[in-house]
């Protein structure tokens, strides 16, 4: 079994799927419009460049997303897109928390805690709240 993060949108779904394989390194596997699915034609035209499926895989990691159809999306609520870094990858861990902050409400700058080495918290600019955790404090 995996577990995997899926990411609801709200019309930004591309965007922000161009802007994470950025951020995190990482390489968009698929991304398909309503406009080009067997459901095109039950598609409001405007919609039709939104996107129904989205994957970005990230080393052995996917993160998967969508635009919810007019009316059926929401804020995300009790979660977090969760970064796990191993403790010698210090530098990374400020490198993504530094690109995932452009135009972010940083909630906890990165910083070392009790538990890690490094941590932080944010909403970024597409309201995906995130939580970055490098190693384990010894």
């Amino acid at each position: 079994m995996q577990l995997m993060t899926h990411l609801g949108f709200t019309g930004q779904c591309e965007e922000a799927f161009r802007f994470y394989e950025t951020c995190l390194g990482g390489k968009i596997a698929m991304m398909m419009k309503y406009g080009e699915s067997p459901m095109a034609a039950q598609t409001e035209e405007a919609w039709r460049d939104k996107i129904m499926h989205a994957a970005l895989y990230v080393g052995d990691a996917v993160i998967m997303g969508a635009d919810a159809p007019p009316g059926r999306g929401s804020k995300p609520s009790g979660f977090c897109a969760a970064i796990q870094l191993k403790g010698d990858e210090e530098a990374e861990a400020k490198r993504i928390f530094a690109a995932l902050s452009e135009g972010a409400n940083v909630q906890m700058p990165l910083a070392p805690t009790f538990w890690a080495k490094q941590f932080g918290m944010l909403i970024d600019r597409y309201g995906t709240p995130w939580m970055v955790n490098c190693g384990v404090m010894q």
